[in-house]
C-alpha cells in the first residue's frame, strides 16, 4: 500500500482545524480560515512518491491565503499543482483572477503571494481535489515562461490535462494494490506528465528532454488505444496517423518503452482482455459471443476464436461455461 491516510475525526472536534492546518503546513506555509472552523472534517491521503507528494483530499469550504512577506519568508522552492474534482474555487495569484470548477487544473508558486477560496463564500458541500507538489528544479521548463500558466485554469477533461487527471485519480483507487518500491517511478511518471502539460500550456514542448517527450507520447498513444478498442479499423496506421507520427517512428517508441510488446500486440491484447471480462460478466450471459466480438473490434468470429484461444488456452464459449460453473460453484460453497 502507497500513503497514509489522515482524518480529522480521529482527533476531538475543538483540535480538527489545527490538526488539518499542521498537516497542510508540511508542504504548503499558506494562512488558513473557514467558517467551518469549530467542526472542521477533512480526510487526505498522502503520498509521497520520491521527490513528488500526491495527496487527494476531501474537505469543508476552506480559504487559503499568502501574503506577499509570508511568501518571501517561506518559498520552499516548490509548485503545487491540483486537480478540482468536486466544487468550485476562486484563485488570485500572480496578478490575475480565475474560477475553477470540475476537472480543472491550476499551478501555484509558493514564492509568490495568493488567495484561493471557495468561489460561494465557503458555504456549501465538501470540496474534493487532488494536490501535487513538486521541486520547481525538477521541472524541464524555466520558471519565467510558467509565470503565464500561474492561476490560470488548466482543462483536465481533454488531451494532455485529461492523461494527468486519470493518472492522479488512479493512483487513488489503486493505492491499496500498490508497492512502496513503486512510489519513486510513479512520482517520474506524475512529473513526466505535469511536464508535459505545462510544456503545451505555454507552447514550449521543444523545450522538454527527448526521453519526456517520448514517455508522455507513448501514454497518449495508450489512452487513445484504450479509447477506440471497438473500432474495427484501429491498426498501427491510425494510431500514427491521429498522433501525428509517421509508423516508424510509433513502431520505434514501443521498441524503446514497451519492453517489447509490439503495437499491435497491445490492440490485440487488450481488446481480449475486455472480451475476457465481459464473457465472464453474469449480468451478460445472454449475450452472444459473436456480440461481445463485434463490441471489442473483432468483426469476424473465428478470428477472435482463434486469437482468444491462443492466449487463454481455451475457445470463447469454453471460457464463459468455465466462469459461470466456478462462480455457480462458489455461491454453492458460501451458501453451505
Amino acid at each position: 500500500m502507497i500513503g497514509t491516510v489522515f482524518d480529522t475525526r480521529e482527533v476531538p472536534a475543538a483540535d480538527r482545524f489545527d490538526y488539518w492546518r499542521e498537516l497542510l503546513g508540511r508542504t504548503r506555509a499558506s494562512e488558513m480560515s473557514s467558517p467551518y472552523a469549530r467542526d472542521f472534517r477533512a480526510e487526505m491521503r498522502l503520498m509521497e512518491l520520491g521527490p513528488v507528494t500526491v495527496w487527494p483530499t476531501s474537505v469543508l469550504p476552506a480559504r487559503y491565503r499568502q501574503s506577499p512577506r509570508r511568501a518571501r519568508r517561506t518559498d520552499d522552492g516548490l509548485y503545487h499543482l491540483t486537480l478540482l474534482l468536486e466544487g468550485e474555487l476562486t484563485l488570485e495569484h500572480s496578478g490575475g483572477t480565475d474560477t475553477f470548477g470540475p476537472l480543472d487544473l491550476h499551478l501555484v508558486d509558493d514564492s509568490l503571494p495568493y488567495d484561493l477560496r471557495p468561489s460561494d463564500g465557503g458555504v456549501g458541500s465538501p470540496i474534493r481535489g487532488v494536490g501535487v507538489d513538486f521541486p520547481k528544479a525538477l521541472l524541464p521548463l524555466a520558471p519565467r515562461r510558467l509565470r503565464q500558466v500561474l492561476g490560470r485554469g488548466l482543462p483536465g477533461h481533454e488531451g494532455m490535462g485529461a492523461l494527468l487527471a486519470g493518472f492522479l485519480t488512479g493512483l487513488e483507487q489503486q493505492a491499496g494494490a500498490l508497492r512502496p518500491t513503486d512510489a519513486p517511478r510513479l512520482g517520474g511518471v506524475v512529473l513526466d506528465l505535469v511536464s508535459a502539460l505545462l510544456a503545451q500550456a505555454v507552447d514550449a514542448e521543444s523545450a522538454l528532454p527527448p526521453e519526456n517527450r517520448s514517455q508522455v507520447l507513448l501514454r497518449q498513444i495508450y489512452a487513445f488505444i484504450r479509447e477506440n478498442l471497438h473500432d474495427p479499423e484501429l491498426s498501427p496506421q491510425t494510431v500514427a496517423a491521429a498522433h501525428h507520427i509517421s509508423l516508424s517512428q510509433l513502431h520505434r517508441v514501443f521498441e524503446e518503452h514497451a519492453q517489447g510488446e509490439t503495437v499491435a500486440a497491445s490492440i490485440r491484447s487488450r481488446r481480449l482482455e475486455r472480451a475476457r471480462r465481459d464473457l465472464e460478466d453474469p449480468a451478460l450471459r445472454g449475450e452472444p459471443v459473436h456480440g461481445i466480438a463485434a463490441r471489442w473490434g473483432f468483426p469476424r468470429a473465428s478470428g477472435f476464436s482463434r486469437a482468444f484461444r491462443a492466449a487463454y488456452g481455451l475457445s470463447p464459449r469454453e471460457h464463459r461455461l468455465r466462469a459461470q460453473q466456478q462462480k455457480g460453484q462458489g455461491e454453492a460453497e458460501e451458501a453451505g
